[in-house]
């Protein structure tokens, strides 16, 4: 496998070519591949018959007063697509092990969903997620036992534990630059342009339900620790995440030239102020926080190549977990008392989807099973398994598309985590 990915990252000068390769690889193996699952205890919670899907690995599904847990029913999840249908939102009861409609939105991509997540600082009472109104994006609080719901200005991309505020980026414009992730249900007015001279991010004060944009703009973005690169890039920025206490956040900038996309992590305060350049070495894939100033980050660095790495904020100290082991990109997150860490691989020659848990005590690597990953789903509309914790810190949900829908299941980790 490691020549397969030195063929691949030979070719990242010719994305297009590479975007061939790559499907080209992912036909062949899945015409070898068994198709099994090995993921002994998997529970599939969603119902049969149809697409289902949660979002990305930095939320939980669960409420935290472990009586439900929500996810989306997209039409067709094979497609990046403008839904003019409504899209499901479903509550499963995880007592009786039913799901209901409990509410409704109009904007999804294959990644992220619609953001949907519960709401601090209880996480049970409340849920938020974005939405299409009037012709705009905004994002909504949906209140379970009252039924009724608030529409604030904005959409959102990171959320405080506190439910009090949240940042968030123009989701038009990432849809142009990242398919998959943006939404595509009007027109990106910035398309044409190279790097605008407007706000890129927002603060959204939630409980007064005001927006304000903050002082980065992507031209700023080019011209700060510029790189020669930047000045023939087509910028934006992805993946915001505020960290525990909400008081600074970190996200990626990139800018694309010849279809090339460069990297680099940055972090700052959330008022947009104190903007620290935390990795340039060359690529950054995911990242999560630990605490306030700790990060894990599956990226390149030029000490000791692709890896997982702990960085710390505002300082340029790196540490590698699982160097030789776990060589391959995921989607990593702390369980909520910060002794493992989960995370996934994308599928292999034969289209098998790894998760690992890590101790963070000793580094001991579990792997805990693979997920055979139907090649129906690929490139933008992939099926990545995101895997998410539950608050008892004892049990993930993943989606996985095994079959002939995407589907979300619920894995008990209490043979392989300590009591």
């Amino acid at each position: 496998m490691s020549i397969i990915r030195s063929m691949a990252k030979g070719l990242t000068r010719f994305p297009k070519l590479k975007r061939v390769m790559k499907n080209v690889y992912a036909y062949t193996g899945n015409i070898l591949s068994d198709k099994k699952t090995d993921m002994p205890g998997m529970i599939q919670i969603s119902s049969d018959g149809a697409d289902h899907n949660f979002g990305y690995y930095d939320k939980s599904p669960w409420s935290k007063d472990q009586k439900y847990m929500i996810y989306l029913a997209p039409e067709n999840a094979k497609k990046n697509y403008v839904s003019h249908k409504a899209i499901p939102i479903m509550l499963y009861d995880c007592l009786s092990g039913k799901e209901k409609v409990l509410t409704k939105t109009h904007v999804w991509n294959s990644q992220q969903g619609c953001m949907l997540q519960w709401l601090g600082p209880d996480f049970s009472s409340r849920i938020l997620f974005n939405d299409f109104r009037e012709g705009r994006y905004c994002s909504v609080i949906f209140n379970l036992k009252e039924g009724s719901e608030i529409v604030l200005e904005k959409p959102v991309y990171s959320v405080s534990l506190d439910g009090k505020s949240a940042v968030t980026l123009d989701f038009s414009r990432l849809n142009t630059f990242r398919p998959g992730y943006g939404y595509n249900n009007i027109e990106d007015i910035t398309a044409a342009n190279r790097c605008p001279d407007s706000p890129c991010m927002w603060k959204l004060d939630i409980d007064s339900n005001t927006a304000t944009e903050l002082p980065i703009t992507y031209k700023m973005l080019s011209e700060w620790k510029c790189q020669e690169t930047m000045k023939k890039g087509y910028h934006k920025v992805n993946h915001i995440m505020l960290n525990p206490s909400a008081s600074r956040f970190m996200f990626i900038h990139r800018w694309i030239v010849d279809g090339v996309t460069h990297h680099r992590l940055i972090t700052c305060n959330i008022d947009g102020s104190d903007m620290y350049l935390l990795l340039d070495d060359g690529m950054v894939s995911h990242n999560n926080w630990k605490d306030d100033g700790t990060i894990i980050s599956y990226c390149y660095s030029k000490f000791d190549g692709d890896a997982y790495h702990v960085l710390y904020d505002k300082t340029q100290k790196r540490e590698t977990i699982g160097k030789g082991i776990l060589s391959v990109d995921g989607h990593p997150s702390y369980s909520p008392d910060g002794k493992y860490i989960i995370t996934d691989t994308y599928p292999d020659w034969k289209r098998k989807q790894a998760l690992y848990l890590i101790r963070v005590s000793d580094e001991r690597i579990i792997k805990i099973g693979s997920i055979y990953s139907n090649v129906k789903y690929m490139n933008e509309t992939r099926c990545d398994l995101h895997p998410r914790w539950n608050y008892n810190s004892r049990e993930i949900c993943f989606d996985g598309a095994d079959g002939n829908y995407r589907q979300v299941y619920v894995l008990n980790l209490d043979k392989e985590v300590e009591v």
